[in-house]
């Protein structure tokens, strides 16, 4: 067991911080606060001067798919030969020893959601990680858990040439493919048992069924206020299950996005306006849309910009205006409820993984030092 002690604790669920004890057996949390008795032989952990918080959790980026020092080479988090590849898994393309795990594990972000880009209208299926391992089957929280799609200038701009040169065919193209895996599900369904009735084996549309059974969401890259209002009237049309990422525009439109109660995460912030849709591109829209009642995460998109500052554009949020605390739960527990990986991490409660990190200052601010980073129960960082 190990007991950490003196410090103060920020759970991401109660607003005000507090005095107690956390104790963990194994890769668990068994109690936090009031702890009782202390076990022999139980590990103790001083964290005197210091706050105790949740590992970060980024709700949306291709760490280990595009991640520190690749180049053309190194990249595999986009297909460039087929503008529908459902059928991918994120999993197949993270490198697990990839340097930028480690920078953001020091950093205290000790959970991922990692997958495809969004040169595709159907990317295929994000993973989410912890950021310490060697081998990606070791690190994973869950295997998958939204399937990626994109709308806007990106499959635009990577198939002008051939297949989308438009907005209103990218939407087609989702379209069709939605259309046509919901008749192979139900003309397998139908057939049961009965092998020679079955449709034949198409691994594109076999790939969306749990989209259709609203098993997995669909991961809706989506910029302006059109993009996102596509996304989620398709969404309604076929009764999926949705997040949006990015949201670039949500603070022009949060009364209307507010309504529709999807979660959504807005990033990254942290970079130029480098094309047309990121024009209104502003640290303000997480607060905005927090204020309208919104679930809102903050994020990175890393490598777009650093998986390490991910408290760091939390911290910008809050000098634009968002909630201290709002902007915390923004990159914890709100994170893991858009990754769908809330049961596990993002908060400190017992019965949640022992991910947490032992801070010196305010994590939002760049003079703060991680002293030490704990994931699965295992120290796995420590500074000073």
């Amino acid at each position: 067991m190990k007991c950490i002690y003196n410090g103060k604790i920020h759970d991401a669920i109660h607003p005000d911080a507090y005095e107690g004890r956390i104790l963990m057996d194994g890769k668990k949390l068994v109690a936090i606060g009031d702890v009782g008795d202390i076990p022999e032989n139980t590990e103790m952990i001083d964290a005197h001067g210091m706050d105790i918080y949740p590992g970060f959790v980024e709700a949306h980026c291709h760490i280990g798919l595009d991640g520190y020092g690749y180049g053309y080479e190194g990249q595999d988090y986009c297909e460039l030969n087929d503008i529908a590849t459902p059928q991918l898994s994120g999993v197949d393309g993270v490198k697990a020893m990839d340097e930028a795990f480690k920078q953001a594990m020091e950093a205290g972000i000790t959970s991922v959601c990692t997958g495809p880009g969004s040169a595709n209208v159907l990317g295929g299926t994000f993973t989410t990680l912890k950021t310490v391992g060697k081998r990606v089957e070791n690190m994973i929280i869950k295997p998958v858990v939204a399937m990626k799609c994109a709308f806007g200038e990106n499959p635009k701009r990577c198939y002008k040439d051939s297949t989308d040169s438009s907005r209103m065919t990218t939407a087609a193209i989702l379209r069709e493919m939605l259309f046509k895996a919901r008749d192979y599900m139900e003309r397998k369904d139908a057939a049961g048992n009965d092998v020679l009735k079955r449709p034949a084996f198409d691994m594109k549309l076999e790939a969306l069924i749990p989209v259709l059974k609203r098993e997995i969401p669909l991961k809706a890259h989506a910029h302006t206020s059109d993009d996102i209002f596509t996304a989620l009237r398709i969404a309604r049309e076929f009764n999926l299950r949705i997040t949006l990422e990015h949201v670039t525009e949500g603070h022009l439109v949060p009364e209307e996005l507010a309504g529709e109660q999807v979660p959504m995460a807005v990033g990254p912030s942290l970079t130029n306006a480098s094309k047309y849709e990121l024009r209104n591109k502003s640290f303000t829209t997480p607060g905005v849309l927090d204020k309208a009642g919104c679930q809102v995460s903050i994020i990175t998109d890393a490598p777009v910009i650093p998986q390490q500052y991910l408290p760091l554009c939390a911290g910008l949020a809050v000098k634009s205006g968002m909630d201290e605390f709002k902007a915390l739960q923004a990159i914890t527990i709100n994170a893991a409820r858009h990754a769908g990986i809330e049961d596990r991490v993002g908060s400190l409660e017992v019965g949640k993984d022992a991910d947490l990190i032992i801070v010196e200052g305010n994590p939002m601010e760049v003079s703060s030092t991680v002293h030490l980073v704990i994931i699965d129960g295992e120290v796995v960082h420590t500074q000073g």
